[in-house]
């Protein structure tokens, strides 16, 4: 399954980026979901949601501020990121679940994409 992650680049704190990902047919009955690495740093857990849309989860330090949704018609799945911060700073990934759902947990995935830069300007 190739994932292929788009939407990245340059804004400004307070701005706004939407990423997406374009999973295959493979995806449409699996969770999917966001990690994001920057350097020196572990790939961190950002958002997931499950195979219908209906059930999402969030990292705290995103909450409130990320929305991810999906197309399962299109198959893909976006991150819409809204009130950036420097610290979003980093590349992002998604991934293609083991489960119907999504997981908090690099191990619940199975399939990668490349990542896609993000980088927030102060």
């Amino acid at each position: 399954v190739q994932l292929q992650a788009s939407g990245g680049g340059l804004v400004q704190a307070g701005g706004s980026l939407r990423l997406s990902c374009a999973a295959g047919r493979t995806s449409s009955n699996n969770g999917m979901g966001w990690f994001r690495q920057s350097p020196l740093k572990e790939r961190e857990f950002v958002a997931a949601i499950d195979w219908r849309g209906g059930s999402t989860l969030y990292a705290d330090s995103v909450k409130d501020r990320f929305t991810i949704s999906r197309n399962n018609a299109k198959n893909t799945v976006d991150l819409q990121m809204d009130r950036l911060k420097p610290e979003d700073t980093a590349v992002y990934y998604c991934a293609v679940a083991l489960k119907s759902y999504g997981s908090r947990v690099r191990e619940g995935y199975r399939y990668w994409g490349q990542g896609t830069q993000v980088t927030v300007s102060s």
